[in-house]
């Protein structure tokens, strides 16, 4: 979540806060704030009655008449339970995070002006659909409708009555179709691809010859990590599942023995390719998003060398900090952490007989969880109300993001095509070079209001490739030497994202999904598929550009205009997409889509690497081999714990000669089958080696920004490097007089590790606990990081003790430069069953409410941690069974 929100620690607002604790106020207010929940109510703007049940654990399933109706009750629904959430998200998308807590968030807001999220969102409502305006509209109506009912800071949450005390001025303003459509800018953002790659892999060529940089980069490994698809082509210009590809080299075992099970007996057309939404657009257009300048002498750039000046260097350095002042709704500034997985199982595998789908995306941990289960239900299906869907929301957007219908289930994890790169450009004054000319530079001005404070203006500028990301927030000097940087990315193109949501909510078949997914241009994701029909398939939607040179991995230069985006991306009909494979089941985990000797369009080089990808599949053939698989399977696959190194590291480590305490803490790991549970000793031993083996080998050769953090690229690092005793990076440069070979650096890194732990856990390894090291703490998104005790305790909750790792099947993720604290989770975890969706299972990271000391607040964090599932009813006579809480409301 955003970068620590701390406020000034001034002494009257410690003791005001204080005294609310102490006084009983809190008790009065987080009551009052409670939503009403049972009875009825009017809600001005409604045309027919709806009804809101609510299970034991807080979680809304809508009936309505209208679709109009079924959102406007979903918009009071948020509202009731996450308006804090919501208001502060459209602040963090808007800028205007300083409106709320004053200069501590300045820099946060000059970053999100300079890249105009919001200014890209008022361009983009416009070009949306109608019915989908509409629907923006009606949801709007119904955060409103909650709004004006409680005008009081007391009515609304506990947050704005301590907000109150610091910034006793601020009112929420109405909600508006806007807010919801600037908030898919966030979540985009937040699952951006490699543009920190980019900036690492410079920085370190600063430092470092092309040759060992590549070493930290290793191409993926096909032969050992199978892509996602791994048959099919591009024939007559569009993606063909079962052509061969004509150029030489694909390995053979990606042509599967088995053909096409061929279900889908309908090709797609370019109706059902425009489904009900209209056609899509296929152009691109130039980019128009503002900027932030830097003056100041060109750098040259030997490109083929990727050799920057010091003055190149201070400028992508500078544009780092820029990034990471961006704030993150979904993820953490550790994005090493965060990916997804989600796989499809065929009827022919399942007891069932149909599909299972199952679900878990990795984001940050935060208090309230990203995420809001729902069900959306029109009573009776008809043109003026078509939908039937159960599934995970975001609190600020209609709809459901992630979920099933009565017909159809769906899943998402981050595809992560390079959609962005940085161009290092030659600023002059109020001018910028290209192609031999000087070009006037974009510029405009930004108000910031700081509470507290007065107006701060920000002048912004732009070329032809996007902002100007490197002096935002200052530091550098006109005459210094530096070269500008400037962000090229898709999402700053107006789309069609939020016409996306409600097209996959009302599909109900393969080829309707289908179109829905041409429309969801950003963020670009993976997409698996299931239906009652006993359909699975996969897509990979997105805006992908397609680059007149270069591969996107590095830093180009801008002024020569070689390195520019064509017109438009690679078209929608020539991205990957299977349906009903021979192996009857699709996994993805962030790994590489297909090999691109069988597919020519460049999607990225930087994958996740495959280990999660892979152990699903193990898996899931051990359990196919043993018996048909259900829900539960399902379930269990995604708590699987396995460390996809231990099996590699583990003997170089072995043999390893050792002597003194060590000794036995490295016994720890003989016959350890690499499974890291919470009370596992070798988890523990094992990880805290990884953690010293990592910083020993790496940290004094890289720049402190691009540090190894973890995560399975630096699995490949290591795996490789092991083979090579001698390679540099074994080599310890701040030691004199001698040289470090691999021995030296893995007998340093038990060492260490035997060191640490005894320190922290006691110096009996079989004592030691993974889940006494690798604890999650649920932090509140904004006053959980308000440097004041008594405050921070009102909101955050845990720590809790968690299995897994950053890179097994159940990714907690953590990094290796700061501890082992827990920073990335499977923020839900979801597996429907297609053969009886009410026998479906779903769970939350923290609650259905965003209100602090409701029973609903974390009451799913327990039975998340330990890997349980609650029902995902969907069916009225379900819901309404396990109802203890109905809600009528009124026109």
């Amino acid at each position: 979540m955003p970068s620590p929100l701390r406020w000034p620690a001034r002494v009257l607002t410690v003791l005001l806060a204080l005294a609310l604790v102490l006084g009983g106020v809190v008790a009065y207010t987080v009551r009052k704030s409670f939503p009403q929940v049972d009875g009825a109510i009017r809600l001005p703007g409604l045309t027919g009655s709806v009804e809101i049940y609510r299970d034991k654990s807080g979680i809304p399933h809508i009936y309505a008449d209208t679709a109009e109706d079924l959102f406007m009750a979903q918009g009071f629904a948020h509202a009731q339970d996450r308006f804090w959430e919501m208001d502060f998200r459209r602040h963090v998308t808007a800028g205007r995070l300083s409106e709320l807590f004053g200069k501590a968030t300045l820099d946060n807001d000059k970053a999100i002006r300079t890249m105009g999220w919001r200014r890209v969102a008022e361009q983009e409502l416009p070009e949306l659909s109608e019915r989908t305006r509409r629907y923006l509209d009606s949801y709007a109506k119904g955060v409103n409708a909650w709004l004006q009912a409680n005008p009081d800071a007391s009515d609304r949450s506990l947050e704005y009555s301590v907000l109150k005390v610091q910034n006793g001025g601020y009112t929420p303003e109405p909600w508006t179709a806007l807010d919801s459509v600037a908030w898919l800018k966030a979540m985009a953002w937040d699952l951006r691809s490699n543009v920190e790659d980019e900036i690492d892999r410079a920085l370190i060529a600063a430092k470092l010859p092309r040759e060992r940089v590549d070493q930290l980069y290793p191409e993926y490994p096909y032969d050992r990590h199978p892509p996602i698809v791994t048959q099919g082509t591009i024939a007559r210009d569009r993606f063909d599942q079962r052509a061969v590809p004509k150029q030489q080299g694909v390995r053979p075992e990606q042509d599967r023995g088995r053909p096409d099970t061929g279900r889908l007996s309908r090709q797609d057309t370019p109706a059902a390719r425009q489904g009900a939404t209209g056609p899509r657009r296929q152009d691109v257009r130039q980019p128009n998003p503002p900027a932030g300048g830097l003056t100041g002498a060109a750098v040259r750039t030997d490109h083929r060398a990727r050799r920057l000046e010091p003055g190149g260097a201070v400028a992508l350095a500078q544009a780092a900090r820029t990034l990471d002042a961006l704030p993150g709704t979904m993820s953490t500034a550790d994005r090493a952490g965060v990916g997804s997985n989600s796989w499809v199982v065929s009827g022919e595998h399942t007891k069932s007989g149909k599909p299972l789908l199952a679900n878990d995306p990795h984001l940050s941990a935060s208090m309230p969880a990203v995420w809001y289960q729902a069900g959306l239900h029109c009573r009776k299906m008809s043109d003026r109300c078509s939908y039937d869907v159960t599934g995970f929301t975001f609190a600020g957007v209609p709809g459901v993001v992630i979920g099933h219908t009565d017909k159809i289930a769906w899943g998402f994890t981050n595809l992560g095509p390079d959609v962005a790169d940085l161009f290092m450009e030659q600023v002059s004054g109020e001018t910028y070079l290209y192609k031999g000319e000087q070009v006037k530079l974009e510029t405009r001005e930004e108000k910031i209001k700081v509470a507290g404070g007065g107006t701060v203006t920000l002048k912004v500028r732009s070329t032809r490739h996007g902002p100007l990301i490197n002096e935002v927030l200052g530091g550098v000097r006109p005459g210094d030497g530096a070269d500008a940087v400037a962000l090229q990315w898709t999402a700053l193109m107006p789309g069609r994202t939020a016409d996306a949501i409600f097209a996959m909510n009302g599909a109900t078949d393969w080829h309707e999904f289908r179109a829905a997914a041409a429309l969801f241009e950003v963020p670009a994701q993976n997409l698996v598929y299931a239906d009652t029909e006993g359909n699975i398939g996969y897509q990979a939607p997105g805006r992908v550009p397609i680059r007149e040179k270069g591969d996107g991995a590095w830093p180009v230069p801008g002024w020569t205009g070689e390195y520019e985006w064509n017109t438009a991306p690679i078209p929608y009909d020539q991205l990957p997409s299977v349906a009903n494979p021979a192996d009857g089941f699709i996994v993805t985990a962030n790994n590489a889509v297909i090999d691109p000797r069988r597919y020519p369009p460049l999607l990225t080089k930087d994958w996740s690497y495959g280990y999660r990808s892979q152990r699903i599949v193990e898996r899931l053939r051990q359990e196919i081999d043993k018996d048909k698989v259900d829900a539960a399977v399902m379930g269990g696959v995604q708590q699987d714990t396995h460390n996809g190194l231990a099996e590699t590291l583990v003997p170089a480590l072995m043999k390893v000669t050792l002597a003194g305490p060590s000794v036995r803490a490295r016994d720890l790991l003989k016959g350890w089958d690499g499974t890291q549970d919470a009370d596992s000793a070798p988890a523990a031993y094992f990880n805290a080696v990884w953690r010293h083996l990592l910083k020993r080998a790496f940290d004094d050769d890289l720049p402190t920004e691009a540090r190894a953090t973890g995560g399975d690229r630096w699995y490949e690092v290591v795996r490789r490097l092991l083979d090579q005793p001698a390679d540099p990076f074994w080599d310890d440069v701040t030691t004199r007089n001698r040289t470090e070979t691999r021995d030296d650096i893995l007998r340093q890194a038990m060492a260490d590790a035997y060191q640490e732990l005894s320190e922290l856990l006691g110096d009996e390894p079989g004592g030691w606990r993974w889940g006494d090291l690798h604890r999650l703490t649920l932090t509140h998104a904004t006053l959980g990081t308000s440097g004041i005790g008594p405050i921070e305790a009102l909101f955050n909750r845990g720590p809790l003790a968690v299995p897994g790792g950053k890179d097994a099947v159940n990714a907690t993720g953590w990094n290796v430069q700061k501890g082992y604290e827990v920073t990335a989770v499977p923020s839900m975890r979801m597996v429907v069953d297609l053969g009886d969706l009410d026998k479906s299972g779903w769970i939350n990271l923290t609650g259905a409410s965003g209100h602090a000391f409701h029973a609903n607040y974390w009451d799913q964090a327990a039975l998340w941690a330990d890997g349980e599932l609650l029902p995902m009813r969907s069916k009225p006579e379900s819901v309404k069974d396990a109802a203890v809480h109905t809600l009528r409301l009124r026109p």
